[in-house]
């Protein structure tokens, strides 16, 4: 119609026609905005525990007016109940706003609340508490508001209540029992009584599901009490069927706070199933009943004086084998004393030809405090106060010359010249090394030909670098989980760390200060065992400067690089383990394993110097071993979780390494791998097997060797059929498995060569293994679990067992440091008994 009457009347109509349409344009706007303006207000006086039926449209709002008496010595909550009984009421809802004296409430009803993929769950029924402000004077009484209205023109039926809460108040261990759903949630006020500073808060529930969120707020309005908004402020941790939050008075002004209890609409965060999707992006889904009956119960919890008593005990226990090593020493040292006198002085010696042994250039008195425990004394002894006696001065001077073609150096020469290379830097340098190591019996003088200089400089590297690879690793980790727990502290977000929360005692800034102090064995029994190995190395080392034909000749070769490593590696354990307890997760879990590793390994080491120290791994080779080790476990951790993939490629890389290493040990040291193997391998399959069927060469050594490629090939297939979730726990099961079975030869051939184990390192052996029972009891009792969701590793909570301070897994700290203290202290004294024995008559297996 305008475009024909432009054609027809002209430019001037057609302005007019179109000034005319704006005009009517803007008459409507107008009545629309004065039809707005007369929408009805209604106001009414309300009343408390009253149902409310009625009807609202875009044309009317309705304003309910309520008062209440507020009292400074009693606390009432205030409940707001709606239900909406239209249909079809999601497309247009009903707003209902609460004005109050320092909040304002609003929400809307059908309540959407949204869950993982922004699926929309809509609640017809909504139930929310309103703030209380503080009240300055004894009674006054307060008002507030409840307006409703909506932009419905067809009008929407509903239904409001509002009730008085009587058991808003916790009060100290009593158990509340309520009822919370997503769109119904609850919360407390918890007010900390006189002589109480620290409070845990405990809520369980009898149901898994629905997953639920409990929150901890200060006192103050607004209340963050739906599903996407309660992470906005406090502490707050995601619970199915328990969840506990230790509370300090200091971080709460006014002395008290809300425990504030929310379900979540979906259990995914819980653990639990994920529901489908929807199938359109704004289809609303229907949530089911979700309604959960919980318990909540605040007990205050330990005193300052728990803390000095957990610590004094912590204290206690491990300065107690410090004593109990000081008085070994003494004990010891006299019984030496007077074994030295009755061989210098015996009842049928002359006083004369007790002088003349005195004055034998041979004999040098020794005081009774070079001896100590764990010391070698009976070759001390023998060396000095029975071999020098009989020797003669030409046997004086053989020693001397012996001594000469030993070292083959003068002892003024420096260290830093001496060099290890592929001639092995041996004595006899005319003889061939092959032929001595692949006799079929061997004894320790053979594999003990080097220079002693050379092998005491190569085995110190073992502790250099393992102190030098602690700063290294130790200095980034406590910077990381420095800052793990004060994100902790920050967010409030208690699903960060995987502590057992209901025995995790704060101190300061740390969350569970128990968990950290319980590592303290690690660190003080590793000082011990260097001390006492530093005790060993000084004596060894006296000797060698006497000349000392046994120290020289006899027994194992005392090389104590290996187990100042050790000692090192306790040590750094216990540092690292209290740094994965700060903040523990499953991101972090290789600080609590990498040193464990180190420490398996650096055994089975040690364990193997004891007859081949000659052709030992290096300190080198051997940690970049331990490193691929890590390598892996880091890996397994991030990509071994349901990976197929990765499983066959650890489980071939697993057997191979195996293989390899069974081979490095049958053949001693003289089987390479390059271009030839194949040939070789071919070779020796058709001579001995084939040709002649001659059985092996080394038949202790191939028992063992078949016994551990058993043992680890079922470690692998059990890995690649059960793929188990904790990685790096199954990595440490293969060291520790192949640690054991190796231990277990020694000792097995130890006995059967006729050699025997001494009292104190058989009182060693009993007293580790029964220790590390009673460890691994307590270490299987999971209290917590980084492989489950936060919600579901809180199932596994426990209370406190020892002092109302430590759980069960402090307990297994305590004891773990302490079997592993036995155990080197198993490694350092299991050959004692050959501190005489020429070392041609010890045998090598």
């Amino acid at each position: 119609m305008v475009l024909r009457s432009c054609c027809k009347f002209g430019p001037v109509s057609v302005l007019f026609r179109l000034g005319y349409l704006a005009l009517l344009l803007l008459c409507v706007t107008h009545l629309r905005c004065a039809r707005a303006e007369t929408k009805t207000v209604v106001q009414k006086d309300a009343e408390f525990d009253v149902t409310y039926n009625d009807t609202v449209t875009s044309d009317n709002q309705t304003i309910y007016a309520f008062n209440h008496t507020v009292s400074r010595n009693k606390t009432e909550g205030v409940r707001v109940t709606v239900d909406v009984l239209s249909e079809g009421a999601e497309s247009s809802p009903i707003l209902f706003v609460v004005r109050q004296k320092q909040a304002v409430l609003s929400f809307q009803v059908p309540l959407i609340l949204r869950g993982l993929y922004q699926r929309k769950y809509p609640y017809a029924h909504v139930g929310r508490t309103l703030c209380q402000p503080p009240t300055r004077t004894l009674s006054e009484t307060q008002y507030f508001f409840v307006d409703v209205s909506t932009l419905s023109s067809l009008g929407t039926h509903y239904q409001l209540r509002i009730s008085r809460v009587d058991s808003f108040t916790l009060h100290t261990d009593k158990k509340f029992s309520f009822t919370a759903s997503p769109s119904q949630p609850q919360y407390f006020k918890y007010v900390f009584p006189d002589g109480v500073d620290t409070a845990i808060v405990k809520v369980n529930s009898e149901m898994t599901f629905p997953c639920s969120v409990m929150s901890i707020q200060d006192i103050q309005c607004p209340v963050y009490d739906l599903d996407n908004n309660v992470a906005f402020i406090g502490m707050y941790q995601t619970m199915t069927k328990t969840a506990a939050i230790t509370v300090q008075r200091k971080d709460f002004p006014s002395n008290s706070f809300y425990v504030v209890v929310v379900v979540k609409t979906e259990d995914e965060a819980c653990g639990g199933p994920l529901r489908f999707y929807p199938l359109r992006p704004d289809e609303l889904i229907d949530a089911g009943n979700r309604s959960k009956t919980l318990d909540v119960v605040v007990s205050p919890a330990i005193s300052s004086d728990v803390y000095v008593m957990g610590m004094l005990f912590c204290l206690g226990i491990f300065l107690s084998f410090y004593l109990l090593t000081f008085l070994v020493a003494c004990v010891e040292n006299k019984r030496m004393h007077r074994r030295r006198e009755g061989l210098l002085n015996p009842a049928d010696m002359s006083p004369a030809e007790t002088a003349s042994l005195l004055g034998k250039p041979g004999v040098t008195p020794v005081s009774p405090y070079e001896y100590g425990s764990f010391a070698d004394n009976a070759s001390t002894l023998s060396s000095e106060a029975i071999t020098d006696s009989i020797a003669s001065d030409a046997n004086y001077g053989y020693m001397e010359r012996s001594l000469e073609s030993v070292t083959g150096r003068s002892r003024q020469e420096s260290l830093s010249s001496i060099e290890e290379d592929d001639y092995d830097t041996l004595a006899d340098i005319d003889s061939d090394k092959n032929i001595v190591r692949t006799k079929k019996y061997l004894c320790v003088s053979d594999l003990a030909r080097k220079d002693k200089r050379v092998l005491s400089k190569k085995y110190q590297i073992y502790f250099w670098n393992i102190a030098t690879i602690g700063v290294f690793y130790a200095l980034p980790v406590i910077q990381l989980v420095i800052t793990y727990q004060t994100v902790v502290n920050v967010t409030g977000n208690q699903d960060i760390c995987y502590y057992n929360f209901l025995c995790a005692h704060p101190l300061g800034n740390l969350s569970a200060f128990n968990n950290i102090l319980s590592n303290l064995g690690y660190v003080m029994l590793g000082l011990l065992f260097l001390l006492i190995v530093l005790q060993r190395d000084i004596i060894h080392s006296r000797a060698l400067d006497r000349h000392d034909l046994n120290a020289l000749e006899c027994g194992i070769p005392k090389h104590f690089g290996l187990f100042y490593a050790m000692g090192t590696a306790l040590m750094m354990e216990g540092l690292l383990s209290a740094c994965y307890h700060v903040c523990p997760n499953y991101t972090n879990f290789q600080f609590d394993t990498s040193f464990m590793y180190m420490i398996a390994g650096l055994c089975v080491l040690k364990l193997y110097q004891k007859r081949h120290p000659d052709i030992n791994a290096s300190a080198y080779t051997a940690y970049a071993c331990l490193a691929a080790v890590i390598f892996f476990s880091v890996l397994g951790v991030v990509f071994g979780k349901g990976n197929m993939v990765f499983w066959i490629i650890f489980s071939v890389l697993h057997i191979l390494a195996t293989m390899l290493l069974s081979t490095q040990l049958y053949y001693m040291g003289r089987w390479r791998l390059d271009s030839g193997i194949l040939r070789r391998i071919v070779y020796v399959i058709y001579t001995d097997c084939i040709r002649q069927c001659s059985g092996p060469m080394y038949i202790d050594r191939m028992v063992l060797l078949v016994m551990g490629n058993i043992v680890n090939w079922s470690l692998a297939a059990y890995g690649l059929l059960k793929t188990p979730n904790d990685f790096a726990s199954y990595l440490l099961a293969i060291a520790i498995c192949n640690l054991l079975l190796y231990f277990a030869f020694y000792i097995i051939m130890k006995l059967r060569s006729g050699e025997r184990i001494q009292c104190m390192a058989m009182v060693c052996i009993l007293f580790t293994a029964v220790v590390w029972g009673f460890a691994l009891f307590f270490f299987f009792q999971g209290l917590s679990t980084w492989q489950k969701t936060p919600a579901e590793s809180q199932e596994h909570n426990r209370d406190c067992i020892v002092l109302s301070f430590f759980d069960d897994h402090d307990i297994w700290h305590f004891l773990s440091s302490i079997a592993m203290f036995g155990s080197f202290l198993v490694l350092l004294t299991m050959d004692d008994d050959l501190d005489d024995v020429q070392r041609d008559k010890i045998f090598v297996f």
